[in-house]
């Protein structure tokens, strides 16, 4: 791997662990105010928001300069989301904020791949970064969990600076106080991204331009008879796991009574499966493969189901990581797929674009309809079930799609396929 996809990796590494500590703090924070149980769980849908919304400009935005540069202004994006939630605005919206900052992050962070490296290790480089960027959420959720609790909530609440008055007086507040330097340690490492000698694309005059662009590129990989199975799968999977991480929370209270600190350990072992499973599949899996893969979305789909017969900690740790470490082994190789054949319709940003906007459309969807059942009155052990059936029956539905293209259009998936192939091997 070249040196520059080392501080890629680095500065993704704080920024991802930033990000899901400050989940938790956020959880906490809403739950110090007394707030109800749907707004808790109208975090995830809201972080999704301005990935959806301007998914058409953010892909743009990131062809359109350095995405060293892209990323360094979204972290600081995020810094100004935690600062609001500081000053007293609604966690729900400064949350949102943040979200801001992590829509314009995304196609940067993934766009640079297919700029640095050659097609030949993406499957390896995705493994790599879906790795560590797990990792980070393991830690970043198991940090969260131990910033708002009594043991260092209480050294931080100590700290005094004569003559300043902070006024952050709840754990949760100190807890956001923390990661806004450790997005700011990220944003230094952004600042240290090589230049890769690709050449921008210079954004229209009128942004409202990039809307009809946005749509053709999203047509264009939705009719691809192998870019559409990658993105439905990839779609599926992180509509679910981006809403599986608050479940995980809420079941873990529900089924073991545990509290916001104790529970996100539980999130972090689902996290940890996922980083073995993507690790694992960086190794074994190539492009062409990729579509093998599919039948272990049927199986993740029914072990969410499982979840809801456990109510024993030391049956549920190795239940959760065999659940994460099948997803992980599904996603990098479909996600590799899918970047190989947005980079050869329409180049790095503008695909990372269209495939967050399927993916965050999902989990803005399915976490809208699982924070309105939660307000009225849906229990977490129900909410499971519905999850678990979603992963498994859309699973079967797209693997159908998929044998369908390979009866009716056989030579175009031998020819892509042979593309992928080609490129592995020799990029």
């Amino acid at each position: 791997m070249k040196r520059g996809f080392y501080t890629i990796m680095t500065a993704q590494f704080f920024s991802s662990l930033a990000d899901n500590a400050l989940f938790v703090a956020a959880i906490e924070l809403l739950r110090s105010r007394h707030a109800p149980e749907w707004q808790s769980a109208a975090l995830v849908p809201l972080f999704a928001l301005f990935y959806v919304a301007l998914a058409p400009f953010v892909g743009a935005f990131a062809d359109a300069r350095p995405k060293g540069q892209v990323m360094f202004i979204s972290n600081a994006i995020k810094v100004a989301g935690c600062l609001l939630m500081l000053m007293g605005v609604h966690p729900l919206l400064a949350y949102t904020l943040v979200g801001l900052g992590a829509a314009a992050y995304s196609p940067a962070k993934y766009g640079i791949l297919t700029e640095l490296l050659p097609p030949s290790q993406l499957v390896k480089a995705n493994g790599w970064i879906e790795g560590l960027t797990i990792a980070s959420i393991i830690l970043g959720v198991l940090l969260g969990g131990q910033l708002v609790g009594p043991y260092l909530s209480s050294l931080l609440l100590s700290v005094d600076a004569p003559g300043l008055t902070t006024g952050i007086d709840h754990p949760a507040e100190a807890a956001i106080a923390v990661l806004v330097s450790v997005y700011a340690l990220a944003a230094a490492f952004n600042l240290r991204i090589p230049l890769t000698g690709v050449t921008p694309r210079p954004m229209p005059r009128n942004p409202l331009e990039l809307l009809p662009d946005f749509w053709r590129c999203n047509g264009r990989l939705w009719k691809d008879h192998l870019g559409q199975i990658s993105l439905a799968t990839t779609t599926l999977f992180w509509g679910v796991s981006g809403n599986l991480r608050y479940i995980v929370l809420a079941w873990a209270g529900a089924a073991l009574g545990y509290t916001t600190t104790q529970a996100s350990s539980l999130v972090g072992v689902v996290a940890l499966g996922t980083a073995v499973g993507a690790v694992v599949a960086s190794l074994r899996m190539r492009l062409d493969q990729a579509t093998r893969v599919m039948p272990l979305g049927i199986g993740m789909g029914l072990l969410v189901i499982g979840m809801n017969f456990i109510d024993n900690v030391w049956v549920a740790a190795p239940f959760l990581v065999l659940l994460g470490g099948l997803g992980g082994f599904l996603v990098v190789p479909m996600n590799a797929l899918l970047q190989h054949r947005g980079h050869n319709l329409m180049g790095a940003g503008r695909s990372i674009a269209v495939q967050n906007f399927n993916e965050q459309a999902c989990i803005l969807g399915l976490g809208a309809l699982y924070s309105f059942s939660t307000g009225m009155g849906l229990s977490a052990f129900a909410a499971i079930t519905i999850f678990g059936l979603i992963v498994a029956g859309f699973m079967w539905l797209i693997m159908k799609w998929h044998q369908h293209n390979q009866r009716h259009h056989g030579v175009e998936l031998e020819r892509l396929l042979e593309i992928a192939r080609r490129d592995d091997l020799h990029g």
